[in-house]
């Protein structure tokens, strides 16, 4: 089982990078080895890329949700929403790989010309990556010599090397900046803080005019920017995360059903199991009998 994704309060991820001096992450996995098969919607200041080895995969980003299959994968800009999850439950084998600006920055005029511009383009807050493009083929081929070479002690030296050739790649084919509002940036800034501000207080009965005044903006943009990042309303997107931290109670406690609704925020024990029944088409008893069971196979295996 891979760690879980721990996220801040403003629901960016507090990466736990490979290296103490290096800000570098490379990880193959799975998604059955995430809770209900997918990852928390989060965001974070590192560049992500994500390369599917096998199956199938949806990858959501700031509202929009791309399909990758084996042989694909995506680029994901610095500070945008995002989370990978199952395509009707089917398996993932990924490379997952961040990496931190910072390591690009060794001079002034490097970060100036080279780093900002593409950090800083609202035309590039993601790039689907097609084996098929020759340049975006170089990019999924130094991800796979990443995963390669991470255990090497030159591994921090060699995914500079790679991050710099992958970096130069996406500045030669980058689009023009055709936002010159930055109202995508604006509305971003919104979303973080009152998803932050769900996540910081999910435990507890939640308003529509709370959630709205944490992005300070009223009811009605409030439903607005949840209908277009998550295409969900603000209460929708509220349980769906009550569910999704119940997951890691049911496989990991021995809390009742009622105790695991009462501490996600649920007011009831029975409003929790229709809810939870709706998004995840199973009871919570049913879930926690089902990855039990599968546990119990992992370890009969091993």
């Amino acid at each position: 089982m891979i760690p879980p994704i721990l996220l801040n309060d403003d629901r960016s991820e507090r990466v736990r990078y490979d290296f103490a001096d290096y800000p570098i992450y490379i990880r193959r996995s799975l998604l059955s080895e995430y809770p209900g098969q997918k990852a928390p919607n989060h965001w974070h200041d590192d560049i992500e890329f994500i390369s599917v080895l096998s199956g199938r995969m949806k990858y959501y980003i700031n509202g929009e949700i791309i399909d990758l299959c084996g042989g694909e994968g995506i680029f994901v800009n610095s500070g945008q929403m995002h989370f990978g999850f199952s395509y009707q439950n089917r398996e993932c084998d990924f490379l997952c790989i961040l990496f931190h600006p910072m390591l690009l920055c060794s001079s002034f005029s490097l970060e100036k010309d080279f780093v900002l511009p593409l950090l800083r383009n609202n035309g590039l807050p993601f790039l689907a990556l097609d084996s098929g493009v020759p340049w975006q083929q170089e990019i999924l081929s130094q991800l796979s010599l990443l995963h390669q070479n991470r255990a090497e002690r030159s591994a921090p030296m060699r995914a500079l090397s790679s991050f710099s050739l992958i970096w130069s790649l996406l500045w030669d084919h980058a689009p023009a900046d055709g936002c010159a509002d930055n109202r995508q940036g604006h509305d971003l800034t919104i979303i973080k803080n009152m998803v932050g501000f769900i996540q910081e207080n999910y435990q507890r009965r939640l308003s529509l005019a709370e959630i709205a005044a944490s992005g300070a903006v009223g009811q009605s943009k409030c439903c607005k920017l949840f209908a277009k990042y998550f295409s969900k309303t603000p209460n929708e997107y509220l349980n769906q995360y009550r569910v999704d931290k119940s997951l890691g109670l049911l496989q990991n406690t021995d809390l009742s059903v009622t105790e695991i609704a009462l501490a996600t925020g649920f007011n009831s024990a029975s409003y929790y199991a229709e809810t939870f029944r709706r998004l995840q088409n199973a009871s919570p008893t049913e879930f926690r009998a089902r990855m039990a069971k599968i546990r119990g196979k992992g370890s009969a295996g091993r």
